[in-house]
């Protein structure tokens, strides 16, 4: 534990005697929530906290949302910001599982209801946690790359990995639940490279290490998104264009296209726009007294050239944060 969170589990007690005696409680009428989220310059944080306005707008809520830029330091710094604005909820989307225990205990500490949404938190002080079926939603992606593998009669390839950190209980289910689709399908893995800072140039240099480590490998399996870029450029400058498969987690407007013209195998497509919805409604219904489930599940759309058409009424609500309008 570092001396900042120490520091601040210490003196939590007298910050929140000092918030009520500065008549920084919160009145009947003036419900506020506060979205801490660990980065949304991210597509998909961004997507979840616009569906988090709209709920919040909906049900009169005020909301101010805290984007951490996955910098710790700086989600405790919102965490103690929101508690003292008097916030009667705060909807959670932490840096990492380990990091959420910190924030939970603040909050706790403060009497403020905590609903996390996605990542998930190595503790169980929270009103309720949203989260994608990530161990299934990978498992479908597993096999729908087993699949195309086996069409191209590449039986024998191997399957690299560019992972969100292995520390989240998210990018465990992931890793486990795919791995273990392509050990039923007869499929190897090659090797893991765990993202840190999920830029395109982390992206670009893990791609090139897995394509120039193993001569067998014929898939790259992003467990994001938004940096499908770098994989692209690293499978294109090592003259592998065709020659190795790109599949994604979660989901950027393009990948309609690119599923379309085959640019991208497929993805396992989170519905973040859904999700927040989800977590606003939870937390409403536990701030009016109903029982709400401690785990919520929602489905993970394995998307393919062969379902897209199909599914896209639902990607451009769910996934993509679309309105009828737009």
């Amino acid at each position: 534990m570092t001396l900042l969170i120490r520091r601040l589990l210490r003196i939590a007690p007298v910050i929140f005697i000092l918030i009520g005696t500065l008549g920084l409680e919160v009145s009947a009428g003036e419900r506020k929530l506060a979205y801490l989220v660990s980065d949304n310059r991210i597509p998909f944080w961004d997507i979840m906290a616009r569906g988090i306005r709209e709920q919040a707008s909906e049900l009169g809520y005020e909301l101010s949302v805290h984007s951490a830029d996955n910098v710790a330091k700086s989600e405790l710094e919102a965490t103690v910001a929101a508690i003292g604005r008097g916030v009667d909820g705060i909807i959670l989307s932490p840096t990492n599982s380990s990091a959420a225990v910190t924030i939970l205990k603040l909050a706790e500490q403060a009497n403020i209801p905590v609903v996390i949404s996605d990542i998930g938190a190595k503790s169980d002080n929270y009103v309720s946690y949203i989260e994608s079926d990530n161990y299934q939603g990978a498992y479908d992606l597993g096999n729908l790359l087993a699949s195309a593998l086996h069409a191209k009669a590449w039986n024998n390839g191997t399957v690299g990995i560019v992972a969100i950190p292995q520390k989240r209980a998210n990018g465990k289910a992931r890793t486990e639940g795919f791995l273990k689709a392509l050990d039923e399908q007869g499929v190897k893995s090659a090797g893991i490279y765990q993202q840190s800072d999920f830029s395109y140039r982390e992206t670009y240099e893990f791609t090139r290490r897995l394509i120039q480590d193993h001569p067998q490998l014929r898939a790259v399996w992003l467990q994001g998104s938004d940096r499908y870029q770098g994989a692209l450029d690293a499978i294109a400058d090592a003259g592998k264009t065709g020659e190795i498969l790109l599949i994604c987690f979660d989901a950027e407007p393009e990948f309609i296209e690119m599923i379309e013209t085959g640019a991208l195998v497929g993805a396992g497509m989170q519905q973040p726009f859904l999700m927040g919805e989800k977590a606003v409604e939870t937390m409403h219904r536990h701030l009016t007294g109903q029982t709400v489930e401690k785990v919520q599940r929602l489905p993970v759309l394995p998307v393919s050239g062969q379902n897209l058409k199909q599914l896209l009424p639902v990607i451009h609500r769910n996934v993509l944060g679309k309105t009828p309008q737009e």
